[in-house]
């Protein structure tokens, strides 16, 4: 029996592995596809599973276009960013030359 244990752990290792690396390496289109019939999947499920919660956060990520750095999804825009109180604004032409 331990000899069969051993074999379906090493084989939900392995599954699990090519599933992150299908994800993290993959292209965007088949990642996103993923996640919309994972989030279907689970949304499915039987409601003693308490997956929806999970469900609902998979179908947010697999329809959600994110920006190229991963950030604030403005890539292009031409508004500036916010600037802080905090923050000094020296013009250039009172910049001098060090010698």
């Amino acid at each position: 029996m331990n000899a069969v244990l051993d074999n379906f752990l090493v084989a939900a290792v392995l599954l699990v592995s090519l599933g992150y690396a299908l994800l993290k390496l993959g292209p965007r289109t088949l990642r996103k596809r993923i996640l919309g019939q994972l989030s279907l999947i689970l949304a499915a499920a039987p409601a003693f599973l308490k997956l929806a919660g999970v469900a609902q956060r998979l179908s947010a990520a697999s329809g959600k276009n994110q920006a190229a750095c991963g950030g604030c999804d403005t890539c292009g825009e031409s508004s500036p960013a916010p600037q802080s109180q905090a923050e000094i604004n020296v013009p250039i032409a009172k910049i001098g030359r060090r010698n």
